[in-house]
Order: C-alpha cells, then sequence, then structure tokens
C-alpha cells in the first residue's frame, strides 16, 4: 500500500482565517442605522466625510473628530499664514480655517 502524505498548510490557512471572523453580527443597539456616522477605515484620506467640520471652531478635538470620520492616518490645522509643507498625502486630512479660527475648507493631502 502506497504511502499517502498530507499537507498541513491548507490546514493551517484554514486556522489562520478562522481567527479573522468576527463570530456573528454586532447585537449592540443602534438608534438609528442612518445617523450613525460613516467611517473610512483604509487608512486614505476622505474629506468628504469630514464636511461636517466646515463653519465650526477649529480645535483639537474637532480635528480628532474629523480625522476618525476621514479615516486619515495624521491630520492638522492650517491657519492663515502658516508655513506648511506642499507635497501630497493620501492619509492626511487638512482643516482650513479662517483667521477667526472658523473651518472655511476640509480637504486631504
Amino acid at each position: 500500500m502506497p504511502c499517502m502524505r498530507v499537507s498541513s498548510l491548507p490546514l493551517l490557512a484554514v486556522l489562520a482565517l478562522a481567527g479573522c471572523s468576527t463570530g456573528g453580527a454586532d447585537k449592540s443597539p443602534v438608534a438609528d442605522p442612518a445617523s450613525a456616522p460613516v467611517v473610512a477605515t483604509d487608512g486614505r484620506c476622505d474629506s468628504d466625510l469630514a464636511k461636517f467640520a466646515v463653519g465650526q471652531m477649529a480645535s483639537s478635538a474637532l480635528l480628532q473628530q474629523a480625522q476618525q470620520r476621514s479615516g486619515a492616518q495624521t491630520a492638522r490645522i492650517l491657519r492663515p499664514g502658516d508655513i506648511m509643507t506642499l507635497e501630497y498625502r493620501s492619509e492626511r486630512l487638512n482643516l482650513n480655517v479662517d483667521a477667526q479660527g472658523v473651518v472655511a475648507r476640509v480637504n486631504c493631502g
């Protein structure tokens, strides 16, 4: 009878992928799914998800909230006359404020 060799590689792959499962749907109640903030998660900035900040006073709390919602890895507040780097970074959120500190524009880069 021939000797059968069984590779354990497919079994290891299945076990590794099983560790990635969430174990079912999230059971936490959401009052209104439409009101839950959308959050980008791939590390790239999506400035459309941070447009809520336009018209608000710039603060570290607002910057953190806008960064989180946009999915950006980094964020900064740009004031008139600030010296800044001009390289484009797809993972960075910019809150551009006016002289009074009110967010006038939100963009990535």
